[in-house]
């Protein structure tokens, strides 16, 4: 591996697209900042590095390609990253299954990781959930997934939520569990084996992801804060790099940490 794996961002002046610019040009990764998208030239910032807003132009000089931007930006993202045979790391925060069949498209292509989360903590938190569910079960422990983001965060539950739940019933082995996204009024006595949902959103630079485990008389909490939004681009760059010479495939942070 060397600086000559280079890196571009889509979204480049977006919250984490500034920190993903600001490590790939801080000299501390084995890789180079290829450049960024905006939506309009027009508006862009001034810069030391190249700029465009047609994606493909960055898709063209780029060896891989990070996206934290907008659902139907990262589907066509994907088609790009496939018809150049370019890496993706699709870290894009409420997908449909239909923008998820486009990554797992583009997939046979190319090299894509999709991260519901890029922090090294969080994909950690959705293991140890996943263990914690396996050894526990759904008879006697109701599980409650706990989601607090800043005022900003436009999906909810967002992507982080949906991949805990997606834990908790891989480790009981109960793919088609109930959610519950919300309770008000009388409502009955809780659904054996569902999995609650509880959202908040206010402040400028709030992460937080609990997921807590109620038993009978005792309760386990697992939580990740988020304290430096650094640690999603220093996540995402770590992918890209893990990726350089995989073969093909529709991959995941867990495959990235071996976890």
């Amino acid at each position: 591996m060397s600086a000559d794996f280079k890196i571009g961002i889509t979204g480049c002046t977006g919250r984490i697209g500034q920190y993903l610019v600001q490590e790939l040009q801080s000299g501390a990764w084995d890789a180079s900042l290829a450049g960024g998208t905006v939506r309009d030239m027009s508006s862009a910032p001034d810069v030391d590095f190249f700029i465009t807003d047609n994606a493909e132009d960055l898709f063209t000089r780029a060896d891989a390609v990070i996206d934290f931007t907008a659902p139907d930006a990262t589907a066509q993202h994907a088609s790009l990253a496939a018809e150049h045979g370019v890496i993706l790391i699709a870290a894009t925060s409420g997908l449909s299954p239909d923008h998820e069949a486009a990554l797992a498209t583009a997939g046979e292509k190319t090299p894509v990781v999709y991260a519901a989360n890029t922090a090294v903590g969080v994909n950690m938190l959705i293991a140890l959930v996943q263990e914690a569910a396996a050894r526990l079960g759904g008879a006697d422990w109701d599980a409650e997934v706990i989601d607090i983001h800043h005022r900003h965060k436009v999906d909810a539950p967002s992507g982080t939520s949906y991949a805990l739940a997606s834990a908790i019933k891989e480790g009981r082995g109960d793919p088609d569990a109930t959610l519950t996204f919300e309770r008000q009024g009388h409502t009955g006595q809780r659904e054996d084996g569902s999995i609650g949902f509880s959202v908040q959103r206010g402040g400028d630079d709030t992460i937080e992801n609990t997921v807590t485990f109620f038993g009978n008389g005792e309760r386990l909490e697992l939580t990740h804060r988020a304290t430096n939004r650094a640690i999603f681009a220093k996540g995402a760059i770590r992918a890209a790099l893990w990726a350089k010479g995989k073969p093909p495939a529709l991959y995941s942070m867990r495959d990235v940490l071996d976890i």
